[in-house]
């Protein structure tokens, strides 16, 4: 309905207020209370993008430091005080107790919080004007395709498209296509692999043994990954149908073979924000090796903080950019590619095991089980494996593993050279492919739980 009436809506201006208001009554649909806390940020952040503007010097600097603190500040309040103030009451041995202030968290905070301070950014650096039109700022941070789990849109990326853009027949289908193959990736390889997931990491631990383990791990590689770049896919597409064009935020990562190619492949718009607004202010590489070991050691801490307030997430930054560090000093790229794969996706694998995991002690129990080949199997595991290798969890599971690798590029890139006729035909067994799927996803809705994405409560 949304996108039917906004395609009669020939005036840019006069759509983007139709889509505020849209996002807005689909944000306080889950969230009636916190939508006042988005408004309230993108009116902030408008604001202070007004004075950032139109000052200079040391007050420029100082309305841009406080508007990126009073940000992060909201961002710590509502995701970080429980934790903080739990570990605070842990180490002061009960001599004394802060009441925690149990907030919910507002979903898409993470995401919308970076938004915001890309556009304060950019407007401080001069990359983009400040925006005089608060509807373009609400909508950039409340636009609903992408609102509440991303990918995390950088402002210089997208305000000519706020101020200007088109709707063609060609960009809906294209936008349609991409969000039924991320919706057949949710439903049917990420939901499949999740009842896995749930299974062995809920499991006693003295039933899991070296098979289970793997299970676990690699169906939760796999599960994050469709689950995520599923969301980025019905972003993207639906983003497309209103004629805005979002950069890709995943690049086929598990064909790396270096944890540096990873992370140019995995999560690219956050990598991507973290770079530029995060570790080369810092000063990158360029105040020599200690301080870059320090600045990318700090980056990851926050990456890692940045999907929530635990240690497991902590740890899992941490062993990133311990590997990133230690390619820096080993010839990791003059490994043979098979190797560098496999050191790679086991890297991986295994960070992706704490991050899942419910306490680290948890997760390094889970590696340990992994590689513990002697043991042996149980009632209890017999039964976990039974219960999940069906035959519907095989076929995901192969599926996923397949189209994992870049598959389908190299497919169209041979079609793409095919005569003109030739590509008409394949064109259309890909629409109808795309509607046998969505037809597959509809029945497995209509069937099946709702599985929420797992980024939602990042």
């Amino acid at each position: 309905m949304v996108f039917l009436l906004a395609a009669l809506m020939r005036n840019t201006s006069i759509q983007n207020v139709f889509l505020v208001i849209a996002s807005l009554v689909f944000y306080a649909y889950g969230e009636p209370v916190y939508v006042l806390l988005m408004i309230g940020t993108s009116l902030f952040v408008y604001v202070c993008g007004r004075i950032v503007g139109a000052a200079s010097g040391t007050s420029k600097k100082v309305v841009c430091v406080v508007s990126v603190v009073a940000c992060l500040g909201s961002l710590g309040l509502f995701k970080y005080a429980d934790w903080v103030i739990g570990m605070l009451n842990e180490l002061s041995c009960e001599a004394f107790s802060i009441s925690e202030p149990n907030f919910a968290l507002p979903i898409g905070i993470s995401f919308y919080t970076f938004q915001a301070l890309s556009y304060i950014v950019d407007v401080y650096r001069g990359d983009v004007p400040p925006q005089r039109n608060i509807i373009r700022v609400l909508l950039y941070i409340s636009f609903f395709p992408q609102l509440i789990a991303g990918p995390i849109i950088r402002y210089h990326d997208v305000d000519e498209q706020l101020r200007s853009r088109t709707m063609t027949i060609a960009g809906v289908q294209a936008g349609l296509k991409r969000f039924i193959v991320g919706l057949f990736k949710k439903l049917m390889v990420a939901d499949v692999m999740a009842k896995c997931v749930d299974a062995v990491f809920s499991a006693n631990l003295d039933a899991i043994n070296a098979p289970l383990a793997w299970l676990g791990a690699f169906a939760y590689l796999l599960q994050i990954y469709f689950d995520f770049s599923a969301y980025s896919d019905m972003a993207i597409g639906m983003a497309r149908m209103f004629g805005f064009s979002y950069k890709e935020n995943f690049n086929y990562p598990y064909i790396s073979t270096s944890i540096r190619e990873f992370w140019r492949r995995w999560h690219i718009s956050l990598s991507t924000w973290l770079r530029e607004y995060l570790y080369i202010p810092l000063g990158g590489n360029r105040r020599g090796r200690l301080r870059t070991v320090g600045n990318k050691a700090f980056v990851f801490v926050c990456c890692g903080l940045w999907h929530g307030a635990a240690w497991t997430f902590v740890v899992w930054g941490l062993i990133h950019g311990f590997f990133l560090l230690l390619e820096e000093y080993l010839p990791i790229k003059r490994l043979p590619k098979p190797i560098g794969w496999v050191y790679a996706m086991l890297v991986v694998m295994l960070a992706f095991v704490i991050f899942r995991a419910d306490s680290i002690d948890q997760g390094m129990l889970l590696i340990g089980k992994m590689f513990a080949v002697w043991a042996p199997w149980t009632t209890d595991g017999w039964l976990i494996w039974c219960a999940q290798m069906t035959p519907l969890f095989v076929v995901s599971a192969i599926g996923g593993a397949v189209f994992a690798f870049p598959i389908l590029p190299m497919l169209k890139a041979r079609i793409a050279k095919m005569p003109l006729a030739s590509q008409k035909k394949f064109d259309l067994a890909g629409s109808v492919l795309c509607i046998a799927m969505l037809a597959v996803c509809v029945l497995s809705l209509a069937g099946g739980a709702y599985s929420p994405f797992i980024y939602f409560r990042f």
